[in-house]
């Protein structure tokens, strides 16, 4: 598992301790890392919840009246950094 992978999963056990359910998405670029908050949720929970989504590269809680409040995180992939990353002609 890429150090990526690991941090996303980290944080998805981390969101599972403190008693929410977190959904992990596999994108090209990035993991996502979703979960839905309830309405009453105690403030220790909230602090946990927060220090987890932290170490995370974005963050943000997405809060609607038709769907509730969706906490939600970024852990982008490691670019490489040698080879052919910017394709045919790329030059740096």
């Amino acid at each position: 598992m890429s150090a990526s992978g690991e941090t996303a999963a980290a944080l998805a056990a981390r969101l599972s301790a403190a008693g929410l359910r977190p959904r992990v998405e596999e994108h090209t670029r990035f993991t996502t890392v979703e979960a839905e908050v309830p309405d009453a949720l105690a403030a220790d929970v909230w602090r946990e919840a927060l220090d987890a989504v932290a170490v995370a590269d974005r963050f943000g809680l997405l809060a609607t009246s038709l769907s509730g409040r969706t906490l939600w995180a970024v852990v982008r992939k490691t670019v490489p950094t040698t080879g052919d990353v910017g394709g045919p002609g790329y030059q740096r």
